[in-house]
């Protein structure tokens, strides 16, 4: 278990009650579409870990996909470009934490995965839904990407009691109107016995709680941003860790 924790929740949604009306959709302010924190350096240690010893696990990308990867990592690289603490190349990008990340076009997920905090899931249109054709998924709560890979969205929320067939329709809606140049973003959160950012699990592994010893807050800062060029949905995650007081 690896503990890494922001020294602060800039997001608290059960306190913002504009995130609190479902769906909870916020538009992303110029410059805040990918975000650094003060976990920056601790959580890309970690996720830099997590490409290269569990690379099958956290990376999913289908041969039909591969141009909407490509068209993300110069999206990333755009905003990054114009972000304080990075500085960017045609073949490098040096991050805040000093590192030097090599821009590798054959892996645009990967090197993605590499440079942000967030990760990063393509959801293209396949008939009437959205399917998560590629990502890099270093820190799911309790989802593992093998098991949504090339799914549409009604299954991926099979687990979900209350993701009901009106619901399923909302959620498609929701993605069939983000429109090029108006990200959204929305949050949740979870309480969880440990703070291990990295929890993958299937789907009949139900994640299991307790009522005493420490707990962390987990929110997650999902963004939504559609692709000019692919028109894919990039699905973007940040996620925050913070230890809850003690009853």
């Amino acid at each position: 278990m690896v503990e890494i924790c922001q020294s602060n929740l800039p997001i608290r949604p059960w306190e913002d009650d504009r995130l609190q009306r479902l769906p909870g959709l916020q538009p992303v302010l110029p410059g805040e579409w990918l975000l650094q924190d003060d976990a920056y350096a601790a959580q890309m240690a970690h996720r830099v870990s997590l490409i290269r010893d569990k690379p099958d696990i956290v990376h999913r990308l289908n041969h039909a996909a591969i141009p909407a990867a490509g068209e993300l990592l110069d999206t990333v690289l755009t905003d990054l470009a114009a972000t304080t603490g990075f500085v960017v190349t045609e073949s490098t990008v040096t991050c805040p934490d000093g590192r030097e990340v090599p821009i590798d076009r054959d892996a645009p997920l990967l090197t993605c995965g590499k440079m942000v905090q967030e990760d990063l899931v393509l959801m293209q249109k396949k008939g009437d839904e959205h399917v998560l054709t590629g990502a890099v998924l270093c820190f799911p709560a309790s989802w593992s990407l093998d098991e949504k890979y090339m799914k549409p969205l009604i299954r991926i929320h099979k687990p979900v009691a209350d993701y009901t067939a009106d619901i399923a329709k909302r959620v498609q809606r929701l993605f069939d109107g983000i429109q090029v140049g108006r990200p959204m973003w929305r949050a949740n959160c979870l309480t969880y016995d440990d703070p291990e950012l990295h929890q993958p699990r299937r789907e009949e592994d139900r994640r299991q709680t307790t009522q005493h010893g420490p707990k962390w807050t987990r929110v997650e800062r999902q963004g939504m941003r559609r692709l000019p060029v692919s028109d894919a949905v990039v699905f973007s995650i940040h996620t925050y860790v913070v230890r809850k007081p003690a009853d």
